[in-house]
């Protein structure tokens, strides 16, 4: 049913070389081996569902390059707009109609953006849409919830999510005091905390940015009225609200959590979907919002390689599957086939295991809470178990991202055939965790 140990001489030797190039081995921390022990797998090639290691050895993904991959590895559609993209050219520095073709379709789909601006990264993208949002309101001041991440902002690496967490730390070195203090951080799901926040300092806060599915520091999902509460606050005392979506946009609905619980935020920060893998981001808010952006306005943003052809390519190619009928609906049954029979296995074995998810986003828990709304809700120690079943999920062909506080992910590659494999193999290694 599935493939057991195998040798990763490869990816060690490998990995011994990066070590001699870059900050421990590794260009983005996440991809390190740190929280669940071993070498980091170095990976060859993916194709559909799978992705083969530097050893050749093959594993069903869910990390799917942490989220962008939302039709699996190489689809034909987004690779043949790619090629066809490069050998036309890799970048002008100029305007091009592929540009407009991936504006279009998201504007034209979307039912809150009208004007939007590409970038090149998630982290670009919040950072410009908190920039606007001082433009606009001239106002100084930002508030985030804790458990939230919103890129490597300075200002925003206060108590962030995902990689700090794994790495044990809350905050970054590097990033002055003085850029915190103009940072306000509360919990999440408490509007009794945001409203005092806010009564006494509205007349200096810009913009409330919140995950509107927190998916950086396990998936804490979030009430739909807690999520129209802070939409509330936020009129109530003229500051503007930012739904940062660069993992929950297109991804749990064309418009993603916005459309999903029909909210109307004030800016928005896209990215991963909307590049099918390239490097990209996007903020996009209404067109009075964007009217602020120079060469229209007077807030500043500018970028050698936004809308880059190749990007805005992949990223229309992969969009124009997305927008097939009935695709959001599949990508929840493919989910749910997943984790279904995971989770009656631990029920049936009195394994403390949760499974999360919001349509194809899911996160396993090892814990017997109902809800976890919090990131102090998940439990440390925990991660110890996670550390044990990224192991044996190795082993038996499966990857996850390295780190127990990170989401996974399901593709429409992800057959039934294929999940009901990998199902299996979590099966599996629950019990080799729990033995």
């Amino acid at each position: 049913m599935f493939e057991m140990s195998h040798t990763r001489d490869r990816s060690a030797e490998l990995f011994e070389e990066a070590q001699r190039c870059f900050p421990g081995g590794v260009n983005s921390p996440v991809r390190a081996f740190g929280a669940v022990g071993g070498t980091p797998l170095f990976m060859d090639r993916g194709k559909g569902p799978h992705i083969w290691d530097a050893d050749g050895q093959r594993y069903v993904d869910f990390c799917c390059s942490w989220g962008p991959l939302i039709l699996g590895h190489a689809h034909p559609v987004v690779q043949d707009r790619i090629m066809k993209a490069v050998q036309d050219g890799t970048s002008f520095g100029t305007p091009t109609r592929l540009e407009n073709e991936l504006g279009r379709m998201i504007l034209d789909h979307h039912p809150f953006a009208e004007r939007i601006r590409f970038v090149s990264s998630g982290t670009e993208a919040a950072m410009s849409a908190i920039r606007l949002a001082r433009g606009v309101t001239g106002k100084n001041k930002i508030l985030k919830f804790d458990g939230c991440y919103h890129g490597h902002v300075d200002a925003l690496l206060v108590k962030a999510g995902s990689g700090l967490a794994t790495l044990g730390t809350s905050t970054s070195a590097g990033v002055p005091e003085a850029y915190a203090r103009e940072t306000l951080v509360l919990p999440l799901n408490d509007l009794e905390a945001l409203e005092a926040t806010m009564k006494v300092h509205a007349d200096d806060l810009a913009v409330v940015a919140i995950e509107p599915i927190p998916a950086n520091n396990g998936l804490l999902i979030q009430d739909a009225s807690f999520l129209q509460g802070v939409r509330d606050l936020c009129d109530r005392y003229g500051v503007l609200l930012l739904f940062d979506e660069v993992i929950s946009g297109f991804r749990v609905a064309f418009g993603g959590a916005a459309e999903y619980h029909g909210i109307r935020p004030d800016v928005m920060a896209f990215g991963k979907i909307i590049g099918g893998g390239m490097p990209v981001g996007a903020y996009a808010a209404s067109a009075d919002i964007m009217e602020h952006v120079a060469p229209s306005g007077p807030v500043y943003q500018a970028g050698t390689l936004s809308g880059n052809p190749v990007a805005m390519a992949a990223g229309a190619g992969q969009l124009s599957v997305c927008l097939k009928p009935g695709f959001y609906e599949d990508q929840e049954r493919r989910t749910r086939r997943l984790i279904d029979p995971i989770l009656d296995h631990a029920e049936k074995k009195g394994q403390p295991l949760r499974i999360f998810n919001r349509g194809s986003i899911f996160w396993l828990a090892f814990s017997d809470r109902i809800h976890i709304r919090r990131s102090s809700e998940i439990d440390p120690d925990s991660m110890a178990h996670f550390s044990k079943l990224h192991a044996a999920l190795l082993e038996r062909g499966v990857y996850l991202g390295p780190s127990g506080y990170e989401v996974g992910f399901v593709s429409a590659a992800h057959s039934d055939a294929v999940i009901d494999e990998a199902s299996a193999a979590f099966v599996d290694a629950l019990d080799v965790v729990f033995d």
